[in-house]
């Protein structure tokens, strides 16, 4: 692999370890990436490569991602920016300039992974496509990230996250009765991102097997459309369009919201007909209805889901939160609070993760979504803009023959 390349300096501390790794060889210090990143998807992918370990170096326009811009809420920073880009190197280039794009491709011939996520045709147009890469470099692992795919009468539309949901129909399936709404965070941009960081590990295990590179492509539309797998099949074999039932499940019945005595929902969520029964004599007191023609299955529980509901908020709004949560506890009935923003900030369950901001104030984030076993959790820096610009020029002025690029 690229194991050989000059350690240097960088938003690690330690570039020889990675950020916060062991120096055990467990982690993906010996991996190189390069990409040419901007917004959500291809910066999510490569935070989680550095975060593994991995080198990356984030190759920005001369003004900067423009995710940098987007607000100033977090110590004058932006919150995606800080998000996604812990633990990179930063260099501002010119990709139109001659001198600029012949250093990304002296770096793109000792790197084990390119990723970019560029309009369509942008990256071609540019002298960069996969079999050129990959003529020069064939141990090279390519990921193109795009809004709608390679292919098709869409491949050449600019997108971004409200137009992919609005297009992959995840819109049209949520929110209530007869208002379709945005899910309330980038899905589609966050579900192009982590395909791409699986399909690249698979694509470097396949590399230690094959010693070749290949290119991988993921999408926002194609990430999030497998998503929408289930109500796809229900309208395609069945003619269905899945209500939008709010905080309620669409084809699970009950699950959702009640509200209590006091004023508050609690949610909760029965899962087979054992759980159904328990429900009805532990929580309802009404040991009957779990063989009630109306209720003795989901599927009619679903057709008859407003008598249902009716049934349950009647006993519900009889009792407090408290007291009914340590209920459901008690009758191992799943359950659950509807959490503000303000309760998510103490919930008990949340791991944390921090980083240094580019004015050097420590942030604290909410951890990743999973946790290797040994590994200490995530840390790094945010890079400012062209932070390690003249470093990376210095270092790729020569390829390895020492030899300037032509």
């Amino acid at each position: 692999m690229s194991g050989d390349r000059p350690a240097a300096d960088g938003p690690h501390g330690d570039a020889a370890v990675g950020n916060g790794g062991t120096g055990t060889g467990e982690r993906l210090d010996h991996l190189l990436v390069v990409s040419v990143e901007q917004a959500v998807a291809a910066p999510l992918c490569t935070r989680l490569l550095a975060d593994a370990g991995a080198r990356v170096i984030k190759v920005e326009r001369p003004e900067g991602d423009f995710a940098r811009r987007y607000d100033r809420y977090v110590d004058g920073e932006s919150a995606n920016f800080v998000w996604l880009n812990r633990g990179k190197e930063s260099i501002a280039l010119d990709l139109r300039d001659p001198g600029d794009r012949a250093l990304l491709r002296r770096m793109l011939r000792r790197a084990d992974v390119f990723v970019q996520n560029l309009a369509p045709g942008a990256i071609r147009r540019l002298g960069l496509a996969p079999e050129t890469l990959l003529a020069a470099n064939p141990r090279l692992v390519i990921c193109h990230i795009s809004g709608y795919g390679e292919e098709g009468p869409r491949a050449r539309r600019k997108a971004y996250d409200l137009l992919v949901q609005a297009e992959s129909g995840i819109a049209w399936v949520t929110g209530l009765d007869d208002r379709p709404t945005r899910v309330g965070v980038s899905v589609c941009d966050i579900a192009a991102g982590l395909n791409a960081y699986a399909g690249i590990l698979h694509a470097l295990l396949l590399r230690e097997r094959t010693g070749r590179g290949r290119l991988v492509e993921t999408s926002l539309f194609h990430a999030v459309g497998e998503w929408m797998n289930v109500p796809f099949l229900i309208h395609r074999h069945a003619g269905l369009s899945p209500p939008r039932p709010g905080l309620h499940h669409p084809s699970i019945a009950p699950y959702g919201a009640y509200r209590c005595r006091c004023g508050r929902e609690i949610l909760i969520a029965v899962q087979n007909e054992r759980e159904w029964a328990r429900f009805c004599r532990e929580i309802l007191g009404r040991p009957e209805l779990a063989d009630d023609p109306r209720f003795h299955d989901n599927p009619a529980r679903v057709a008859h889901r407003r008598e249902l509901d009716g049934l349950i908020a009647e006993v519900f709004a009889r009792i407090d939160r408290k007291t009914l949560a340590a209920r459901l506890e008690e009758a191992a009935i799943a359950h659950g609070f509807l959490s503000t923003l303000e309760d998510l900030d103490r919930h008990p369950q949340n791991r944390y993760e921090t980083v240094t901001g580019e004015g050097g104030g420590t942030i604290t984030l909410l951890g990743r979504g999973y946790r290797l076993g040994g590994e200490p959790p995530a840390r790094g820096r945010v890079p400012r803009l062209d932070e390690h610009g003249a470093a990376i020029r210095a270092e790729f002025a020569e390829d390895r023959t020492g030899e300037a690029d032509p």
